[in-house]
Formats: structure tokens, sequence, C-alpha cells
């Protein structure tokens, strides 16, 4: 699985012109699954996610968790993240999971995300979605757990 974490003040997501979901501060998380994710993966990211420290403390440091500041995410998947660039000039998905188990774990990591007490917000899964954020620093990471 792989993510892109920004750290943001505020993020909505809109299908067909219609809001779907928004959130105040926290992260907006994009998602992707990989061929052969399992709930293990996404557990992990789950965890990652949560406790990692980028927002800024009082001396202005990233000791801060999104637990530690009681932000919320909004998960948006985004199985673009496996597109392969390196041959040709079209960017090949052959190592995004299948369109059920993406659905599955994206999910599933949703679900284990609210498990920590955050509040998580969605986009619409299979659908062209438009993302706003508004990026907070600019923080932003990529998180994969094959590496």
């Amino acid at each position: 699985m792989r993510m892109v974490v920004q750290r943001v003040k505020r993020a909505a997501v809109s299908v067909d012109g219609q809001e779907v979901s928004r959130i105040g501060q926290g992260v907006c998380v994009l998602l992707a699954v990989g061929a052969g994710d399992t709930e293990a993966a996404a557990d992990w990211l789950s965890d990652k996610l949560v406790n990692l420290r980028i927002f800024e403390d009082g001396e202005g440091k990233m000791n801060l968790s999104l637990l530690d500041v009681r932000g919320a995410a909004l998960v948006v998947s985004q199985f673009t993240l496996y597109g392969d660039c390196r041959k040709g000039r079209r960017p090949s998905f052959v190592g995004a999971a299948s369109a059920e188990d993406g659905r599955r774990l994206y999910d599933y990591f949703a679900q284990k995300v609210r498990s920590f007490g955050v509040e998580v917000g969605c986009g619409v899964f299979q659908t062209h979605m438009e993302v706003e954020i508004l990026n907070d620093g600019p923080v932003t990471l990529i998180v994969d757990t094959e590496r």
C-alpha cells in the first residue's frame, strides 16, 4: 500500500459538483492499494498515519501526531500512485490491486483510522473526484509498506 500524506488546514472532496466530505485541520491521504496487499499492510499504514509526528508543538518543531492534535483525515482512493512510468509515455497500472481488492482494503484502512478515534472523511471509490486542499507547511510525505 502507498499513501501520500499532506498536512492540511482543511480539505474537501466533491463528486459531480457535490461535496461529499470535508475536514478541518488534519491530513489529506491519497491512498493506493497494490496487488497482493493485505489487512496487515493496512494495519501498519493506519498506525503509521495516526502516529506520524508532523504537527508543530509550541516551539515550532514537528513533535505532535494526528492523535495529539485531534485532527481529522480525508482519505481519497488514488490507484494512480501505482502508475509505472518507466517505459513509454502511458503509465502502466499492473501493480495496482483489482477494483474489488482495492475497495475492500480502502474501506478497511478508513475504518482502522476511525478505530483510533480519528474523524475520517472519505472520497467515493472509483469515481472522478475533485480534491481541494489547503496544504499546511507545506508538509507532504510518501509512505509505502514495501519500503
